[in-house]
């Protein structure tokens, strides 16, 4: 085995383990929040402290990560999220568990961009789509398992069983990421640019601008589904661990689409694939609320995630190429930064929309917003022919 499938498998094993043990608790959050008497917008605040301390401290550790190496800030991030899951069982009250996810979310912006940054460097011109889209199974892979087995966990074992299973997981990465991985990865291609850029001067391409705009409103418009499916659900006489089901379900065929839509990224027009996938998403998103049958919103579910899959890799393959000219972690901490913000702003809006009108407005307005951000990329479509960086 050659020195960068090696350090993909220990990235991939440790990436894997991260996102499995945040899966794990990500949909039972909601209940345990409303448990503690949260509102809907406390809900939302609380799902958006951990979008938003994450998007402050991206750009910062991505441009540092450039300068100093990224095994000691994944390292870190990872020990942060052992020690932080033991946070969440002893929160007492909505403040302090606002206060955990803010934390928590500060450890996040060190393990997931870097880590994609340091995959971002291995990967050879026109084979960006390909690489990207295998190393995001580990990160939808994760999460689409935690979601069912987090249910599971709850429904057997009680409600601290979960985070208990996540300080397990993150410690074990934690682990492998301390022994084997150095700090530097083998570079398949140099990089053409110094490695030294900053956000502004990805924000003076057009394309990449617009690609980092388009994921901002994909955020918004799809930032409610993990949050309010759990809430929605026993509305309908949905279980917990059938909302794990859904969302597992959702997240799982992501991951299983990331390799061959990967490979259609390389050969096939980016920004088209980008646009077919947004608006298939946000089609089954307005469709949502019109059913209260689980074999309909498991159907819609999937949907969700094959539109999701589709985009994704060619998303990733964008950011990669305008990572060789400004820095490979400048690159994944703006494109993470723009998603985190929808992430913050999703959350919110949507706890108020759930308490001023009603639940279901959550998911017919996220799917209009996908519509938006869909016809944003149609546009760029346009740019992306005539932007030479592009």
């Amino acid at each position: 085995m050659d020195t960068n499938r090696q350090l993909f498998l220990i990235l991939f094993v440790s990436v894997f383990a991260a996102m499995l043990g945040l899966g794990i608790v990500a949909p039972l959050l909601p209940i345990y929040a409303g448990n503690l008497g949260a509102t809907g917008l406390w809900v939302g605040v609380i799902f958006s402290a951990f979008a938003f301390s994450r998007a402050v401290f991206m750009p910062i550790v991505g441009s540092l990560s450039d300068r100093h190496g990224r095994k000691k800030f994944i390292a870190a991030g990872l020990l942060a999220y052992t020690i932080l899951s033991f946070g969440y069982i002893t929160a007492g009250d909505v403040l302090s568990l606002t206060v955990v996810r803010l934390l928590h979310g500060a450890a996040s912006a060190m393990v997931v961009p870097i880590a994609m940054a340091y995959v971002g460097e291995m990967a050879q011109d026109g084979r960006e789509g390909g690489l990207m889209g295998r190393f995001q199974v580990s990160l939808f892979l994760g999460m689409g398992s935690g979601p069912f087995i987090g249910g599971v966990l709850n429904d057997t074992f009680g409600f601290s069983s979960a985070f208990i299973v996540m300080a397990v997981l993150t410690a074990f990465a934690f682990v492998i990421i301390l022994l084997f991985l150095p700090e530097k990865s083998v570079s398949q291609a140099e990089p053409s640019g110094t490695g030294r850029g900053s956000i502004r001067s990805l924000l003076g391409i057009p394309v990449v601008a617009g690609l980092l705009a388009f994921t901002l409103f994909n955020a918004i418009g799809r930032g409610g589904l993990m949050v309010f499916l759990p809430l929605y659900g026993p509305i309908h006489e949905i279980t917990p661990s059938e909302t794990g089901i859904l969302l597992t379900v959702n997240i799982f065929l992501i991951a299983l689409l990331q390799t061959p839509f990967g490979d259609i990224a390389d050969r096939r027009e980016k920004i088209l694939l980008i646009v077919i996938g947004s608006a298939v998403s946000s089609a089954a998103l307005v469709a949502l609320p019109f059913s209260a049958s689980f074999l309909v919103l498991l159907a819609l579910s999937a949907l969700i995630g094959i539109g999701s899959a589709l985009q994704q890799p060619a998303i990733m393959a964008m950011v990669v190429v305008a990572g060789r000219e400004h820095g490979m972690g400048t690159a994944m901490g703006a494109y993470n930064t723009a998603m985190s913000a929808g992430m913050i702003i999703a959350p919110i809006v949507g706890g108020l929309i759930m308490d001023l009108v009603s639940i279901e407005w959550v998911f017919y307005l996220g799917g209009l917003v996908g519509f938006g951000g869909t016809l944003l990329c149609a546009v760029i479509l346009r740019l992306w022919f005539s932007a030479p960086a592009s």
